[in-house]
């Protein structure tokens, strides 16, 4: 059976995007240099498997990041008590959180990441 074992993003610089990613709970597990000098960080969420590939390229400072790319979701058991402790890091909401299926499914709101991809915040307690 097929597994998915992580995503991988391009992103522009690898200090500002490992704090931003640890900051949602993630830990960095390992770097790895590849030939052309590109560097690959690999992230996971404690108790799972490194999920998270950040590529860094010589010489990019941006992406487009094209209209078919949509988020990542992640769970977190408080969300406003998340968002306050990202608010202390400078990151903010899309917009104030809400709930989906007309008021009465999940709380849930956007993040973007310091290259603009979106990350899903998804109240489960």
């Amino acid at each position: 059976m097929a597994e998915l074992i992580h995503t991988c993003y391009r992103i522009g610089e690898i200090d500002r995007s490992v704090a931003f990613y640890e900051a949602l709970g993630f830990e960095e597990r390992r770097r790895m240099d590849l030939p052309d000098g590109a560097i690959n960080v690999f992230m996971g969420i404690p108790g799972d498997g490194d999920r998270l590939e950040l590529t860094w390229n010589p010489g990019v400072e941006s992406y487009d990041l094209g209209t078919g790319y949509n988020h990542i979701a992640l769970t977190v058991p408080d969300l406003q008590g998340t968002l306050d402790e990202l608010g202390g890091r400078g990151i903010s909401p899309e917009k104030p959180p809400y709930r989906v299926g007309g008021g009465s499914g999940s709380l849930i709101c956007f993040v973007r990441d310091p290259d603009g991809y979106r990350i899903e915040l998804i109240e489960r307690p």
